[in-house]
């Protein structure tokens, strides 16, 4: 299908882009790099007259660092992370991620904030991200509010924005040199949405210890179970496959629609197996 009539907008600055949705009621749309936008306009999944183009402002690809914490402006691209554009607080995290996404062309345009404000539950940065405990910098016409990831999502394509608000960025976490960590996922073919993700990042001096699964319901999850065993001291090679087996039959029950005895249950454990398995051996 071919996209429908828009009107175009170029704009200087954020407050601008905020103050032009305004003026039309909150119906318009922001883009950034547009791989997600433009082919769902297309698909009449999402319904606009209005575009409003934020890829060029400077504010939105501003990256910095605070005393515990790394600031990614929304408009930084996958390819700007894989290539090593920005600094990596993840130590090669966030690099590994970026360089999975889909193909060359789209990483060129693809941005991080695009990716999370879609919200889609088979992409790549709201697992990843959340794996980090990421927070989120909204800006609306009145404040800057910064929310967790968890609570930035709110289910398939839904997110806390309202109507004018624009993602400004993220803030990721510093880990430590201790810190382990894997991303791992399932496609047919490469370059397609992933059909099952699992992401495990540990770190002892943090205290984060995370496993997320994504791809598997209308959003990313935090397995519980098997975070809270990845934060044992006490995890015994000899016991680990077991471990694993009954921990995940647990949370995946618990934490998907998915029987036991189905190939999406069975995938999505292979999956966070793997993901653990590589995150330990680091």
């Amino acid at each position: 299908m071919k996209l429908g009539k828009v009107h175009y907008h170029i704009v200087n600055g954020i407050d601008e882009a905020i103050s032009l949705n305004q003026t039309h009621e909150g119906n318009a749309k922001y883009m950034a790099g547009g791989q997600s936008l433009m082919p769902m306009m297309s698909l009449r999944l999402i319904f606009s007259e209005e575009v409003i183009d934020i890829s060029q402002l400077p504010d939105l690809k501003k990256c910095f660092a605070t005393k515990e914490r790394f600031f990614i402006g929304s408009g930084v691209t996958h390819a700007m992370i894989e290539d090593g554009k920005i600094e990596d607080p993840t130590h090669g995290y966030l690099q590994h991620v970026a360089q999975g996404i889909a193909y060359r062309g789209v990483r060129n345009k693809g941005t991080i904030g695009g990716s999370i404000v879609n919200a889609d539950p088979a992409a790549d940065w709201p697992t990843a991200l959340l794996a980090l405990g990421a927070s989120v910098m909204i800006k609306t016409h009145a404040e800057e509010i910064e929310t967790p990831i968890g609570d930035f999502q709110c289910g398939l394509m839904q997110t806390s924005l309202k109507e004018t608000d624009l993602v400004k960025g993220v803030f990721v976490p510093f880990l430590s040199e201790k810190a382990k960590w894997s991303y791992v996922k399932f496609c047919h073919k490469v370059g397609e949405f992933a059909h099952s993700i699992a992401a495990i990042v540990i770190d002892p001096e943090l205290r984060i210890f995370n496993a997320i699964l994504g791809a598997a319901g209308d959003k990313p999850v935090l397995l519980p179970h098997l975070s809270k065993y990845l934060s044992s001291a006490n995890i015994k090679n000899a016991d680990l496959d077991k471990d694993l087996n009954d921990l995940l039959d647990s949370d995946l029950l618990e934490n998907t629609f998915h029987l036991s005895s189905s190939y999406e249950f069975n995938l999505h454990r292979s999956i966070v197996k793997k993901a653990v398995m590589e995150a330990l051996k680091k």
